[in-house]
């Protein structure tokens, strides 16, 4: 790559610029790892093409090969370009926030987290393409490869961190707003076979710990924080903290923005 061409990425899309250049440096560092970082990023010019082939690599099985769904990814980043936006601040959230990520490599070649998410960005995509089969196989296969289970009618915003990943479920008429922070086993659930709106709304900032249970059409506010373990059955207010089975408000969210600060303590007193 000329020169020429590396500051126009670093003025153009700084986070892929320093993708690339972390990535050159880990191969340095590691030459064993020289093949996957190669395919997973140095092969490729672009940000959306870096994610389409990182997206249909995990994904690939005898069902569906790597091919077909990478042409499905690159028809979908090019379609709207919003999927790669959000990707983007999804990375740069994940390593402002979790401090075991040093570098924005991390996320995309390695946090199953980060690209469950993106691949029910894929997914979403295709529901609202009226490609429901071709979205529930989507689905199926993240939850499969990286044990999260999120429908695509779900509808997910920007800056989003799932951090460990494991066994989080998010409902079909579930929302969440941007910026929301989540560990594992979180589950935003129905309460039952009702049919309709039935998921939780989750507003923007808001931190929800580990194992945390979220059930029915109710809201949680802006800037809440859901204490890990607990069972939230009714509407949170914004800026308030709730922990126990079933949640109560034990407090005020004592800092700004908790899904970034992640701090998880329950308010003193």
């Amino acid at each position: 790559m000329t020169i020429a061409r590396q500051r126009h990425i670093a003025t153009c899309d700084p986070v892929w610029s320093r993708i690339r250049a972390e990535a050159e440096q880990a191969v340095a560092d590691e030459p064993l790892m020289g093949g996957l970082i190669h395919s997973g990023v140095l092969h490729h010019d672009t940000f959306e093409c870096a994610l389409a082939s990182r997206i249909a690599t995990k994904l690939a099985s005898p069902e569906m090969s790597e091919q077909i769904l990478r042409e499905i990814a690159d028809e979908a980043m090019a379609a709207d370009p919003a999927i790669a936006a959000a990707a983007r601040a999804d990375v740069t959230a994940i390593y402002d926030r979790d401090p075991a990520t040093h570098r924005y490599l991390q996320p995309l070649l390695f946090y199953k987290g980060f690209q469950a998410v993106q691949t029910y960005r894929l997914a979403h995509w295709l529901c609202t393409q009226g490609r429901r089969d071709l979205a529930s196989f989507i689905q199926m296969r993240t939850s499969e490869v990286f044990g999260v289970d999120i429908h695509p009618c779900a509808r997910i915003g920007r800056g989003i961190m799932i951090d460990h990943a494991h066994s989080v479920v998010i409902g079909e008429t579930a929302v969440v707003g941007d910026d929301v922070s989540m560990l594992h086993s979180v589950t935003l659930g129905g309460t039952g076979k009702e049919d309709g709106d039935r998921h939780p709304k989750i507003g923007n900032g808001v931190m929800i710990g580990a194992g945390a249970i979220v059930l029915g059409n109710i809201r949680v506010g802006d800037n809440s924080k859901i204490a890990a373990g607990s069972v939230v059955l009714a509407d949170v207010p914004p800026r308030t903290t709730v922990a126990g089975v079933p949640a109560r408000i034990v407090g005020r969210v004592d800092c700004p923005h908790p899904s970034q600060s992640m701090d998880q303590m329950l308010p003193e007193g």
